[in-house]
């Protein structure tokens, strides 16, 4: 049961405000000024105020200021105010009013207000509930078996030593577990320095590693520190390790094996103590069978294993990653605070996520940009329905920030649709797009693509 205050010195209006609401069956409470009205709001903890403006003693801003400023309150206030009295509408807005009711108030209007009040409480209350169950490092949220599977071994890991091999599709939060994995760990003082080995042209990767001496090369006007020793005592993350060219990959593995650099253009060795982590959105399995990834490097890096698993096995989460992202959006943005209906998160719930993480990222900000009011609902959600090739296109470029992401993404897309289209038929769908049988199981597997039929049928 809704308790809700109504701070009026008119008897009668509290009389009859009280039989009104009556018949919704809330708990009334009455105060017949701000004094008593301030009393019985720190004992009743009412969820909604009905508060007149002008009372004697202490009038309805004060009490509205007192509210919010002295007891830091956002319970839901609505005001009773006279005809055109927009002087007092400016000031109370600033106090973070809810809504208004003219004076005398008809009996629907009034039910209608408290009635949208306790619906923004309790979507209030929600998303409260939901940031309590929020992962305490602040980034990897979620409570599904997934990723407590994942929080677990961060939490024996991080206190080690051991090389961590983080796997995962892109923009499902690798990142985000290397930080994890930093931050709880010894050398949580010392840097993490990250290198996205995709991002870096091959020629400059061993450079951008190791370091060069001045005049090792056109251009090396200067000497430089690589990340090695720029993350000496510290991590160190290789992103997209799956990326590195196998020149750069036979000095790593020298690096991890002797714990010691050579820059580019050097002859002096630099010892360093510098613990690794790396991640992929490859099979690196597949690579190395391709002769494209050092099997030994593997090993050496795969010490102990993290596999992130895509967002859409984590619906469970969903929830809470978008109200996260929401409430640091329309803080970062200067934005009013806004919540997500039940409806809106629903249907966030169904989408597919093939951007993952960061596609949804991309999606609750716009939103939360966009819409007009304090709440955001399915409809304003842009639409998955009949979207165009371009309109397709465009989110995905949008959700991809490399272009081995983008390639990834688009790969796993043309894929599924193929095979759709060709009723998951392995064998016509490797015809058709003229890949071998092999490379089609190889790449559904490397993307999670199942058969849904057969999915169905097995239920």
């Amino acid at each position: 049961m809704s308790t809700v205050l109504i701070i009026d010195d008119d008897a009668a209006i509290r009389q009859a405000v009280s039989t009104i609401l009556g018949y919704d069956a809330h708990r009334i409470v009455e105060a017949e000024d701000g004094i008593r009205g301030l009393q019985a709001f720190d004992i009743e903890k009412p969820d909604v105020v009905l508060l007149d403006v002008k009372m004697p003693g202490l009038d309805g801003l004060e009490v509205l200021r007192m509210i919010r400023e002295d007891r830091g309150a956002s319970t839901p206030v609505i005001m009773f105010t006279g005809h055109g009295d927009f002087q007092t509408a400016a000031e109370a807005g600033r106090w973070g009013i809810f809504d208004f009711i003219e004076k005398p108030g008809e009996a629907e209007v009034i039910r209608n207000r408290i009635r949208n009040a306790l619906r923004q409480v309790s979507l209030e209350r929600e998303n409260s509930t939901l940031r309590e169950q929020f992962s305490i490092d602040g980034d990897l949220i979620g409570d599904s078996p997934a990723m407590r599977a994942v929080k677990q071994t961060i939490e024996r890991v991080a206190k080690t030593q051991a090389r961590v091999l983080i796997c995962g599709e892109s923009g499902t939060g690798k990142e985000l577990v290397a930080r994890a994995i930093h931050r709880s760990s010894p050398r949580s003082a010392a840097p993490l320095i990250k290198v996205n080995c995709a991002a870096i042209p091959d020629e400059l990767i061993e450079s951008e590693l190791f370091g060069h001496e001045k005049g090792s090369f056109t251009g090396a006007h200067a000497k430089k520190i690589g990340k090695f020793e720029a993350a000496d005592g510290g991590t160190l993350f290789l992103d997209e390790i799956g990326d590195m060219p196998l020149a750069a990959q036979a000095k790593v593995l020298r690096v991890l094996q002797e714990d010691e650099v050579e820059r580019v253009g050097g002859n002096k060795t630099i010892r360093v103590d510098v613990r690794v982590v790396a991640a992929t959105n490859k099979a690196l399995g597949e690579e190395i069978s391709e002769g494209r990834f050092r099997e030994d490097l593997f090993y050496r890096l795969n010490v102990v294993p993290i596999d992130l698993p895509p967002l859409r096995e984590r619906g469970d989460d969903i929830d809470q990653i978008a109200l996260s992202m929401l409430s640091e959006t329309c803080q970062k943005n200067g934005l009013a605070s806004k919540v997500f209906t039940p409806d809106a998160l629903a249907a966030l719930r169904k989408r597919s996520w093939q951007g993952n993480v960061r596609e949804l990222h991309n999606l609750v900000e716009r939103v939360a940009i966009l819409s007009p009011g304090d709440e955001i609902g399915a409809v304003d959600l842009p639409s998955q329905a009949n979207r165009s090739l371009a309109g397709g296109l465009r989110d995905l470029i949008a959700a991809t920030p490399t272009l081995s992401e983008f390639k990834d993404l688009a790969e796993r897309a043309y894929l599924e649709s193929k095979l759709a289209e060709h009723g998951w038929n392995i064998a016509q769908t490797a015809k058709a797009i003229e890949v071998q049988r092999s490379n089609i199981y190889k790449k559904m597997e490397r993307h999670g693509l199942t058969n849904p039929n057969r999915a169905a049928n097995e239920i």
